[in-house]
């Protein structure tokens, strides 16, 4: 049972209340979906019921009653509380303790001292089964950040907790994963493990769950029993920023020879502004992840990079941007760029955008971002775009998780690079919010720089993208790609 009761909250240095007289009661067993528009508090409520709120955020102010399996949780540790319920993070590389799936399944059975026979049984049952389409031997860091949060699900489940938060968890995933998770919260739904889970996008849920709680303001604003949902037209719920069914059209394929990405008459006499690939090879802990034969990309334009989880999208981006090493040769404008060279003329919206945030401004981020970049559109607009204006005093690390992307993305718009990478950009931004990042990339590549889109979202790809490369595993020695092509607006 999880019972918030009249729940005020204000994060340390926040001017606004994050939830505002919050009433909501989770009956043991029930499955509920959270929704909202970015900073409806979503994620904030999940914090009530881990015991997070307030006990991480000890500065900030507090009224009202959580109860949690009968567990007031102001007046109990952490630990009491973590022992009955699992988080998963929209982020979950912040969550990891340690380096390897093995440890980190084991981790939370450890600190709460279960019996060794115990630990090793089911560290076993959960390896056995992500080794279906994880690898496990490889370190934690150098999973993609969809595998990461497939990991990071084994764990938060592998002490049996009566309750499972989970935060945005098919956010970065692909489709095949998002169907894999869904039959992993079906079998703990079975089991009698209450689910609350934060989401933006709901339909792939709707044959789980009992209800749906959409908040607005930091409280409750409409309830839907699962019947009632699935009879909702996706237009109210574009009106309540969320994601409806999206099918995203099909599109030209270029025929590839081989192993190239491209017709050779785009690798001869590239035109001016082409980002030429060549010979890109990456292995990371002794496992080739990355091995591209040739592929180009046009300036002015927008390419989705596409592909299961751990097909080289993140890695392929990183070795663009020159912050991954590589065996590769890389030109633009006909000119080889070394490591140095691409970090100067790329910039990167990465999946963890926290990691991004520098300043202690929103106003002084979007100004440190346009340093050096003469033809940078007005901050202010740019800002006024995404929705951003009236958060301009507010300390960056204060937004909710869909106002700090949306923030990075107005720095990289700002930024005026010739090459510009947005990894998974609409990561926990809601369907209103989403059209703006769409309008910001077209913006970049009008603009005339190279624009590289990686993301598993349908929704933004229909949107923004004019072409597609997809990325597969390795099966053996060789990286298998394709491009298509299409404007798809």
């Amino acid at each position: 049972m999880i019972e918030i009761a009249g729940v005020s909250w204000t994060y340390p240095h926040a001017e606004a209340p994050a939830l505002r007289d919050l009433d909501l009661r989770i009956a043991p067993g029930e499955f509920v979906v959270l929704c909202g528009a970015s900073g409806s508090g979503k994620s904030t409520a999940l914090r009530l019921m881990n015991g997070l709120v307030p006990q991480f955020h000890d500065d900030g102010i507090l009224s009202g009653t959580v109860t949690v399996e009968g567990m007031v949780t102001t007046d109990v540790e952490l630990d009491a509380l973590g022992l009955v319920t699992g988080t998963v993070l929209q982020h979950p590389r912040r969550q990891f303790f340690t380096d390897n799936a093995r440890e980190e399944t084991a981790f939370a059975m450890e600190n709460f001292g279960f019996p060794r026979d115990e630990i090793r049984a089911c560290v076993e049952a959960t390896i056995a089964d992500l080794a279906e389409r994880v690898p496990i031997e490889q370190r934690l860091q150098h999973l993609s950040g969809g595998q990461q949060q497939q990991v990071a699900i084994a764990a938060a489940a592998a002490h049996d907790p009566r309750i499972l938060l989970l935060d945005e968890p098919s956010s970065n995933l692909s489709a095949d994963a998002v169907h894999r998770l869904t039959a992993t919260l079906a079998e703990l739904k079975a089991q009698g493990v209450t689910i609350v889970i934060a989401e933006h996008r709901v339909r792939y849920l709707q044959d789980l769950i009992d209800r749906v709680v959409v908040m607005r303001d930091g409280a409750v604003d409409i309830e839907w029993t699962a019947a009632q949902f699935r009879a909702v037209p996706d237009e109210l719920l574009a009106k309540e920023g969320l994601r409806g069914e999206v099918r995203l059209p099909e599109l030209p394929v270029l025929p590839a020879a081989g192993r190239s990405a491209v017709e050779p008459t785009q690798v001869g006499n590239a035109p001016s502004g082409t980002l030429l690939l060549a010979g890109i090879r990456c292995q990371l802990g002794g496992r080739m992840v990355l091995d591209l034969e040739r592929v180009s990309f046009a300036a002015g334009e927008v390419t989705a990079i596409r592909g299961v989880n751990g097909a080289g999208k993140s890695t392929l981006a990183r070795i663009i941007s020159g912050l991954q090493k590589s065996a590769s040769t890389i030109r633009l404008d006909g000119r080889v760029l070394n490591r140095r060279a691409r970090q100067r003329v790329s910039t990167i919206v990465m999946q963890d955008v926290q990691r991004q945030l520098f300043t202690d401004s929103v106003q002084a981020e979007i100004d440190l971002a346009a340093v050096d970049a003469p033809t940078a559109p007005d901050p202010a607009a740019v800002l006024a775009a995404l929705d951003l204006d009236h958060l301009a005093e507010r300390h960056p690390l204060s937004l909710s998780g869909g106002q700090q992307q949306r923030l990075v993305v107005a720095g990289v718009r700002v930024a005026g690079r010739r090459i510009v990478i947005f990894d998974e950009p609409s990561s926990g931004v809601d369907r209103r919010h989403l059209q703006s990042i769409c309008d910001q990339i077209r913006q970049v590549a009008t603009a005339g720089a190279v624009v590289l889109l990686i993301s598993h979202d349908d929704d933004l790809l229909a949107l923004a993208a004019d072409r597609q490369l997809t990325l597969t595993p390795p099966a053996s020695e060789r990286q298998l790609a394709s491009v298509h092509a299409g404007r798809n607006r």
